[in-house]
């Protein structure tokens, strides 16, 4: 317990920076103290401010791509099984920096400012206790803590072989809404371009493939319901992934004040061919939540600099799920809805 104590910021202090006491006033009050009491991250954050951007357009949507050296080691982590028993975990309380603290979130959950961002503020939610990253049976949480976040920040989550690079412990991460394109351009999809597949009285669900990365996102202000029909998916689409871990997918939660909106992003491949090239072929992008939600980290410059409009569409393309396996999740869904309905 003393561990723990060590970490958490005391309430007098977080209340010299937070502008209120809702979980999300005091997030943002954490970075601003850990900005002044630790270095790296202060360091880091300045870094940030200099990163390049570029903007890609697509029919009724942008994907951006951004130039952020910081992100090197997440970008290039080895998360197979040796590599990951050969190292210390980064998240669990005994190997967080002196200087590092946190918020408690539950009972179960630390909060702690990422210190190498990619958001304006970019929070890292790991389990105090170290368990594998598995979303199944952990949905409630990421529900409830988007919620109590929701009034800055979105939450998100990275399969263990999509863009995790710390599969072996339980986390969420959060970062600032309408950074991504995606939380921006999501109404517009919906009514342009979205089927919907399912509807009830605190539930619809929608799925898009005509964005890149094909999508199905759940709409509910019942956190029951969500976890329903997210189980629902996640049987269905257990039964045709080759994965023995977790089928593979990056997963977001947004709150709005009313309902929540859970976008998934299933997968089937955890890093594009580009990523394996040798020479000038090579490009060091590893998709996870934020650049399928459309901001696309390059760590290294001459990826930045050549990197097109092509091989992004050709990026999402592999990564993302085939349009038969998609439709088939489509219509398992659909089905279940349906036959919940007439029980």
């Amino acid at each position: 317990m003393s561990l723990i104590n060590d970490i958490l910021i005391e309430e007098s202090e977080i209340k010299n920076y937070a502008k209120g006491d809702t979980l999300a006033e005091k997030a943002e009050g954490l970075l601003k103290q850990q900005t002044e009491t630790w270095e790296l991250l202060r360091n880091n954050y300045s870094d940030l401010k200099k990163v390049e951007v570029r903007n890609f357009e697509f029919d009724g949507f942008n994907v951006k791509v951004q130039f952020n050296p910081g992100r090197i080691i997440s970008s290039s982590a080895k998360v197979d099984k040796d590599s990951i028993k050969n190292r210390k975990c980064f998240l669990c309380m005994e190997n967080l920096p002196a200087d590092q603290k946190g918020l408690l979130f539950g009972a179960e959950y630390l909060l702690l400012c990422n210190p190498f961002p990619i958001f304006p503020h970019h929070f890292t939610i790991p389990k105090l206790d170290h368990l594998p990253q598995m979303i199944i049976g952990n949905l409630s949480d990421a529900l409830q803590l988007s919620k109590e976040l929701g009034k800055f920040y979105t939450v998100f989550y990275n399969g263990p072989k999509c863009g995790a690079s710390a599969p072996d412990h339980m986390h969420y991460q959060a970062g600032n809404k309408y950074f991504m394109p995606i939380d921006d351009e999501y109404p517009s999809v919906i009514e342009n371009s979205a089927r919907k597949i399912l509807q009830n009285e605190n539930l619809t669900v929608y799925a898009v493939d005509n964005y890149l990365r094909n999508f199905i996102s759940i709409e509910s202000n019942s956190k029951k319901n969500i976890v329903e029909i997210f189980q629902s998916f996640y049987k269905i689409f257990e039964k045709i992934s080759d994965d023995k871990e977790e089928p593979m997918m990056n997963v977001q939660f947004f709150w709005d004040d009313v309902k929540w909106r859970v976008i998934i992003f299933p997968r089937q491949k955890h890093r594009p061919s580009y990523y394996f090239e040798e020479g000038e072929k090579n490009i060091m992008l590893s998709p996870a939540s934020v650049d399928l939600g459309g901001v696309n980290i390059t760590p290294r410059e001459e990826d930045f600099n050549k990197i097109t409009k092509d091989q992004i569409i050709d990026i999402y393309r592999q990564v993302s799920i085939s349009k038969e396996y998609f439709e088939y999740l489509i219509k398992e869904v659909a089905k279940f809805g349906n036959e919940t309905e007439a029980e």
